[in-house]
């Protein structure tokens, strides 16, 4: 069995703990459940299909930091992400 480390915040962590909780996962599960996924379906069960109600500091982040290979430039929103995964795939 392998081991691995993330770098995670601490603030959302903790939220995600407690969710899990109801649950009744622990992280560690949720983490082998998500990466079971993967293997079964050959996808990251991931849906970016939905409006959010709120906007969520990590997405603009990490919107903010994802650029194109053909351009270098930033991605502005989820939709324009989406579409530039499409167009790789």
């Amino acid at each position: 069995m392998a081991m691995s480390n993330i770098r995670i915040d601490t603030n959302l962590k903790n939220q995600a703990a407690a969710i899990l909780a109801d649950f009744g996962l622990s992280h560690t599960q949720a983490v082998k459940l998500f990466f079971n996924q993967i293997v079964a379906t050959r996808k990251v069960p991931l849906s970016f299909d939905y409006e959010r109600q709120y906007k969520d500091s990590v997405v603009a982040e990490v919107l903010a930091n994802t650029r194109t290979p053909e351009n270098g430039e930033y991605c502005t929103s989820l939709d324009e992400l989406n579409q530039r995964i499409k167009e790789l795939g």
